[in-house]
């Protein structure tokens, strides 16, 4: 069966095996835990790698609107709660995040540590798609080599280069600029016969390289706008789309779910 098939049926879930693995998580995370970090060199403005990872994932989930709790953290690294307890407890005593009860926020020293490394990221992957050409689908995972080893100075080069660019490839805000993504509504919330335009999907997709190849093949990129044909509820539910000239997708709901548009 074909992975377009599988998506019109309403396909809601994929062996791990599928989803593209961010290089650090696999390296940092999975071989040598979280900390301490032995033969783990610290980068030259003195964070480690791992917890820019820590940070810039509760950067993303906070932009998503999803709960900051250690078991979302847990989830979106692929680590074991044990693992991300020890980190959450490192990252509140060096004040980079503080804890109430189960939930987590960035501390203005972590949300600047944070927006630094997804600013070099959403970057890289602008330069890796629009200047050598990448695939929209291979850029996340790329970028996720580079974004601990851009120095500033050729951050700043490269936001010249790339004419200051307000959004990543997949539409997702790059912090420093004008973006502005409160106006944004989850596709799966919206009813039936509405017209949209599509402004981003999330780093819970980017890291989903069957989803990504899917909408790309499809046209179903950023700025391309679309009408709801039908909305079906629940966790084995889609939303079917028109994008014009006789063209329909259905995009199962757990992906809809992390596509964000605004309603024209």
């Amino acid at each position: 069966m074909s992975s377009t098939s599988k998506y019109e049926e309403g396909f809601a879930t994929k062996p791990e095996e599928l989803r593209s693995r961010h290089i650090l998580v696999t390296k940092s995370f999975r071989l040598n835990r979280v900390f301490p970090i032995e033969g783990f060199t610290t980068m030259p403005d003195g964070y480690h790698p791992p917890i820019e990872e820590y940070l810039e994932a509760i950067h993303s989930l906070q932009e998503e609107g999803t709960p900051l709790i250690q078991a979302r953290i847990a989830q979106r690294l692929r680590i074991s709660a044990p693992s991300v307890s020890e980190m959450l407890e490192r990252l509140t005593s060096e004040g980079y995040i503080s804890k109430v009860g189960r939930h987590v926020s960035l501390t203005p020293q972590g949300r600047q540590v944070a927006e630094g490394v997804v600013r070099k990221h959403r970057l890289a992957e602008r330069l890796l798609v629009d200047v050598i050409g990448l695939e929209w689908h291979k850029a996340h995972t790329e970028a996720g080599r580079w974004e601990h080893v851009i120095s500033d100075e050729v951050e700043e080069r490269l936001r010249i280069i790339l004419g200051n660019p307000s959004t990543c490839p997949h539409g997702n805000p790059i912090p420093g600029t004008d973006a502005e993504i409160s106006s944004q509504i989850r596709l799966v919330d919206l009813p039936q016969g509405t017209k949209v335009r599509l402004e981003r999907v999330t780093e819970e997709i980017e890291t989903d390289t069957e989803s990504l190849v899917y909408l790309g093949t499809h046209g179903f990129l950023p700025g391309k706008a679309a009408t709801l044909v039908s909305v079906e509820s629940g966790d084995e539910g889609k939303v079917v789309i028109s994008l014009g000239h006789g063209q329909t997708i259905g995009v199962p709901n757990r992906i809809a779910r992390q596509i964000f548009v605004t309603v024209q």
